[in-house]
């Protein structure tokens, strides 16, 4: 079931403003999420017609930015404070944000969280954090494989928004994190306590490539059409993202091709057209559960099994970008487990009423012969009537864009990061300008 949330009001001043909400098949919902359980303080029954107040404030509330955890840091937090850096994709006249304990083992308690808008190049914030709450409280404890949805906190926004989420942690912890957040995100010293209301950047000592905890912003904007989710492996996860050619690389400027799509929704689409779009890429993952050569470090995080976490939660989701299935061929997977993974998540995706568009599995030089009778196989059953024989609702050539139009089992040169699997900014971009936009419009 897909949970959502929802404000009654605009003044968004205190957790009782919170109503339930809809998923897209109409199941009533509400209040913030712990441990996969729906809890609620002061909350209100959206029922009737689907024209009320409740109901369109519900609609709302899309996700615009998020990352997927997957493993546990390789290190503590000990009373202190995280301060990660979001970048949205669309921008609102509120925000809620998402902390997760998914792989802790022991209780997450935040004393404090805040919100405020940075420049995303130093710990520095831009005017006073807002303080964040849950179910009206600063404090909250999230069980360990537990979430906690915030309530709204009045902080306006704008497309392509920095935002510095600040959480101050007490006890020992080992934080749940996606370890490949392509910028910097800053930490106070352990034993430091709470500085998530600081303007500055003094406390702010330490550094990490990872983003812990935090794994989904909200903004309240009810001229949005919904939220596009951004679904797969590596290639999504934005690996390459920060290659510019060789002796160049960026870091923190945004350019996976999640990003560029994000751009083109801005300047290219009409005001009453646009639409979040949000990232639950975990590298080196695969569609199928059960490929005989998958490694333990990413088993259990196939499609199927995070789809509830990383896309069914989140707020206001119209369609995914399905790109799967490029690991799947080395990890040992044959092209009869590949599909019935796709039909499995496609039909869940539906059920939900959300739209599936589909990349067939793009080119590496790495693949065997019958890597590539595999991949011939299910790219078949892609591209067949452009809609994954019925299952999907459309196609993103992806594998016509990186592919070598001389050896096209491999990247084409210019967007090869040189690892023959992932591409480089330029081809991120690529990646990017193919996608069709009105196609993605609700």
């Amino acid at each position: 079931m897909r949970r959502t949330a929802a404000a009654l009001a605009l003044t968004l001043t205190t957790a009782a403003t919170l109503v339930s909400g809809t998923t897209a098949s109409g199941t009533t919902v509400s209040g913030s999420t712990v441990s996969g359980t729906t809890v609620s303080g002061t909350t209100a029954e959206a029922t009737g017609d689907t024209a009320t107040p409740q109901r369109s404030a519900a609609r709302a509330w899309f996700t615009s930015w998020s990352s997927s955890q997957h493993n546990l840091a390789p290190t503590t937090l000990t009373d202190q404070t995280v301060r990660m850096v979001t970048h949205l994709s669309q921008g609102g006249d509120a925000v809620r944000i998402r902390v997760q304990n998914t792989f802790g083992t022991t209780p997450l308690t935040v004393d404090a969280a805040t919100a405020a808008l940075t420049d995303g190049k130093s710990a520095a914030t831009q005017g006073r954090p807002r303080p964040v709450t849950f179910e009206g409280r600063r404090h909250v404890v999230v069980p360990a494989g537990g979430e906690v949805w915030s309530d709204p906190t009045r902080l306006a926004t704008r497309a392509q928004s920095d935002v510095a989420v600040s959480l101050s942690v007490s006890g020992t912890v080992v934080p749940g994190r996606h370890d490949t957040a392509f910028r910097t995100n800053y930490l106070t010293e352990p034993g430091s306590g709470d500085h998530t209301a600081d303007t500055d950047a003094a406390a702010y000592t330490r550094t990490t490539g990872s983003t812990y905890l935090v794994t989904a912003v909200d903004v309240h904007n009810p001229r949005l059409k919904g939220t596009v989710v951004a679904y797969g492996s590596s290639v999504v996860d934005g690996i390459g993202s920060t290659d510019c050619g060789t002796g160049c690389t960026e870091l923190g400027t945004n350019r996976r091709w999640t990003d560029d799509l994000a751009r083109r929704v801005i300047t290219e689409l009409p005001p009453t057209r646009q639409f979040a779009v949000a990232n639950a890429g975990v590298n080196g993952t695969t569609s199928a559960a059960d490929c005989p050569n998958l490694g333990d470090a990413v088993r259990g995080l196939d499609a199927g099994a995070r789809l509830e976490r990383d896309v069914l939660s989140l707020h206001g989701v119209t369609a995914v970008l399905y790109y799967y299935g490029t690991n799947d061929l080395p990890a040992g997977c044959d092209a009869d487990q590949i599909l019935a993974s796709y039909r499995t998540t496609f039909q869940r995706l539906h059920d939900a009423g959300i739209e599936v568009y589909v990349t067939p599995i793009t080119p590496r030089p790495g693949y065997t012969d019958q890597h590539n009778r595999t991949r011939h196989t299910v790219n078949t059953f892609v591209t067949r009537w452009n809609d994954c024989a019925g299952t999907c609702n459309g196609i993103l050539a992806f594998d016509q864009v990186l592919k070598d139009p001389v050896k096209p089992n491999s990247i084409n040169p210019s967007y090869d990061t040189g690892d023959g699997v992932h591409a480089n900014i330029a081809g991120q971009q690529a990646l990017a300008d193919t996608v069709s936009l009105p196609m993605l419009v609700p």
